[in-house]
């Protein structure tokens, strides 16, 4: 790990609970890394575990709303153009707005555990002019467990945090099988409640 991203996360981390809900929000080093780091500082006693989650989550939820609000105002065309900057490109919004399409809102809460549209998946949410409210409940729902799932890993790590992404690799793939498979359970049940044209 490079050295600047280190000394980012420990100017993060100095700012205790703040620093992991900016660090989420700003996404410039993956949450994974932020929140394993969050992990650490619990053991050391730095901070506790129950307002790591909570300034995890809010942190999460925030980056998600900023991403729903430019897809909401500015729409694809200003993502297409600027959503580089973001670490979004233009594959990511095609394969998310896709996801949304086939599987409707619902999707919402099973992409934030897939890679590649697990951030972009907010973007069609906000193009569609979804809910806020019901965005808002199925990205707060998706980070609990995944701001949880990494601060564990963090404090089980303990100054051998930096492996954490080695750590959860083999999680991934039952993480990700899961999480479409309550997609997909979400749509056969939204298609099945819809009335039936006689």
């Amino acid at each position: 790990m490079g050295d600047i991203i280190l000394q980012l996360l420990e100017w993060l981390t100095s700012l205790g609970y703040l620093g992991i809900a900016v660090g989420l929000m700003l996404e410039v080093i993956p949450s994974e890394i932020v929140l394993g780091y969050g992990g650490y500082m619990i053991v050391l006693g730095d901070i506790g575990f129950v307002g790591a989650v909570v300034a995890g989550v809010i942190g999460g939820t925030i980056a998600q709303l900023f991403l729903y609000w430019i897809g909401s105002l500015g729409g694809r065309p200003f993502l297409e153009k600027y959503g580089r900057y973001l670490f979004i490109h233009k594959h990511h919004i095609e394969l998310s707005e896709s996801w949304f399409e086939k599987y409707g809102s619902g999707v919402i809460f099973g992409a934030r555990f897939i890679p590649v549209v697990r951030h972009a998946i907010s973007i069609p949410a906000g193009i569609s002019k979804m809910s806020l409210w019901k965005f808002t409940l199925y990205t707060v729902a998706a980070m609990v467990p995944w701001t949880i799932f990494f601060l564990y890993l963090g404090m089980e790590l303990g100054s051998n945090w930096m492996y954490i992404k080695e750590v959860a690799k083999p999680y991934f793939v039952p993480i990700t099988c899961s999480a479409i498979l309550v997609a997909v359970i979400y749509y056969v049940v939204k298609k099945f409640k819809k009335p039936h044209m006689n």
